[in-house]
């Protein structure tokens, strides 16, 4: 990720940083640009400065700049974009924040062509192994998640992630989204949670939190913008086949799901009803990490008819099919996980052996040939990136 943004610095005079809250994106910026000035408008007294006077602010810091936590002064990109236009000079300006609604909004409007364009989600397995930290197993790592404060300073997640719960739900919910029904808002979030790995039904949602329809969709909008939940497309090909449009819903973190869950320790995870969903949530999560550290939009989608036969992850390359995984939560590999993925991938994507793969929660590896069997400490090999 901090190879990519530096090369994006040399290109575009504006880069931006999104991602959820905690994410990292402050310590990451700081790195990458030592030498560029850092302000951020979570501090009272900056954002008092700038709203005072922006002509004069931004004289002051009219180059090699970091601006954090953006989203704060929204008018901000408007006079941005007239010292782009004047200047042109690649890395002039880099932009960060936890709320990717108002920052996508605010780009479009005044930064469109100008701005090269990051998002950083939570660790990635790979990274929290590269840092000396590798997890005693699947579970452990899952049910910790990939938060960096949770990692480097070894916090229980039982005391992370309901004070990080609080503070999202207070001050990007509330204060800066508008959000006042902040106690249905919150069972929102659960019952989000127990959906995570499942076809979005807003219209369940919504009658189980007693709320319309039209404000759970606004709310699951709200929930996307700042990371906390994606939703992952259906494949959609024109062959005439009965498939489903609905999108699956999925957390960006395992670790804040299990909080969410009530789940207090890996090995409760390790047994839980819900383990499938979560494992499947922490390797689709995987799949996304590794695109976006990449700087690249991801090109993942689902296989499902009305039959409910179905696929867990399509891996697209251009405008074709490249791979198809099913996910299986079990440490211990069965033949049996590849039936429904042969038939499928074969009859319906035309994928061969050599582009099927099983993703499971143990740690060997085996090419077979119906397809290739890939451990959980490898996810982001099936996407074939070089």
């Amino acid at each position: 990720m901090k190879r990519k943004l530096t090369q994006l610095a040399t290109k575009f005079p504006v880069v931006s940083v999104t991602g959820p809250r905690q994410s990292g994106k402050s310590t990451l910026i700081k790195s990458a640009f030592p030498s560029h000035d850092y302000l951020s408008f979570e501090d009272p007294a900056t954002r008092e400065l700038f709203q005072a006077d922006p002509n004069e602010f931004l004289n002051r810091h009219a180059h090699c700049v970091i601006f954090d936590e953006a989203q704060r002064v929204p008018e901000l990109f408007s006079y941005l974009q007239g010292m782009v236009d004047k200047r042109d000079e690649p890395g002039s300006f880099i932009i960060s924040g936890s709320q990717n609604f108002l920052l996508s909004k605010n780009i479009s409007q005044s930064l469109a062509g100008r701005v090269g364009i990051l998002r950083l989600l939570p660790l990635s397995y790979r990274e929290i192994s590269q840092g000396s930290l590798r997890p005693e197993g699947a579970w452990s790592w899952i049910y910790r998640g990939g938060y960096p404060r949770v990692i480097a300073s070894d916090i229980d997640p039982l005391d992370f992630y309901p004070s990080y719960i609080e503070t999202y739900l207070e001050r990007d919910v509330r204060q800066e989204l508008g959000v006042a029904k902040i106690g249905e808002f919150s069972r929102f979030i659960r019952l989000c949670a127990l959906r995570s790995g499942e076809l979005l039904n807003v219209a369940s949602l919504a009658s189980d939190c007693g709320i319309s329809n039209v404000t759970a969709n606004n709310w699951i909008s709200i929930l996307s913008s700042s990371y906390v939940i994606h939703l992952l497309r259906p494949y959609a090909a024109n062959r005439g086949k009965r498939l489903i449009k609905t999108p699956k819903l999925y957390f960006h973190d395992s670790g804040l799901l299990c909080n969410l869950l009530g789940i207090e320790d890996a090995d409760e995870l390790s047994v839980h009803p819900q383990r499938g969903a979560v494992f499947e949530t922490a390797v689709v999560s995987e799949l996304m990490k590794e695109y976006f550290n990449r700087g690249r939009v991801p090109s993942l989608s689902f296989w499902r008819d009305s039959n409910k036969n179905e696929i867990d992850v399509v891996i697209e390359k251009g405008p074709c099919p490249f791979a198809a995984v099913e996910i299986k939560s079990s440490t211990t590999f069965r033949s049996k996980y590849f039936d429904v993925l042969e038939r499928i991938a074969s009859r319906e994507l035309d994928l061969d052996a050599d582009h099927r793969c099983v993703v499971y929660a143990g740690e060997d590896e085996l090419s077979t040939r119906r397809g290739g069997l890939v451990p959980y400490t490898d996810i982001p090999s099936v996407l074939g990136f070089e």
